[in-house]
């Protein structure tokens, strides 16, 4: 198993990018970064990975099929801030046919998480009629909510129906439950 990335790490490794992806990315961006995963709980692999966002997820209380993330191979978690971030090998595109949306997964996303939410979301976007929009928040009300909520940068947002973003086992139960 690797080691922890240190602040070289992010440097040479090029896994940082900046708002304008023609310039490499400043020392100011990758030492934020390197301090924002300060003592992270870090796995590596697809297995462990996708071990471990399951598990995140169920503790925040979202469906399983919310980050249908593809080929993980760095999963990552500051406890004392709730930062988390999740890496693939290449970007990744999923149709999620129950809310008939296109969303687009960068090769690293990231988010402050607590209980039913994810905030300052990075590296997912939605299309929105012949535009990518960016995806910031995702929420809940509850555990029990019947609807996920998502916010763009400026604020406003859409919902949609739980079922969408569940696997059948998940469905199954909630049915179960719904009765």
């Amino acid at each position: 198993m690797p080691n922890r990335p240190t602040l070289m790490d992010y440097k040479t490794q090029g896994s940082v990018t900046s708002h304008n992806s023609n310039k490499k990315p400043t020392l100011k961006i990758v030492e934020k970064m390197a301090d924002e995963r300060a003592g992270a709980e870090i796995v590596y692999g697809a297995e462990e990975c996708l071990r471990h966002s399951i598990e995140l997820l169920d503790e925040l209380g979202f469906p399983r099929g919310v980050l249908p993330l593809k080929d993980l191979v760095e999963c990552g978690r500051v406890r004392e801030t709730g930062f988390v971030w999740m890496k693939q090998k290449a970007p990744y595109e999923h149709f999620f046919e129950g809310t008939n949306t296109r969303v687009s997964y960068a090769v690293e996303v990231t988010a402050y998480i607590e209980k039913c939410k994810m905030k300052k979301m990075t590296g997912v976007k939605s299309k929105q009629l012949l535009m990518w929009v960016p995806v910031v928040e995702m929420s809940m009300e509850n555990v029990d909510s019947s609807k996920i909520y998502f916010k763009i940068p400026i604020g406003v947002g859409k919902s949609f129906p739980i079922l969408a973003f569940m696997s059948d086992e998940e469905k199954n139960k909630y049915i179960e439950q719904s009765k």
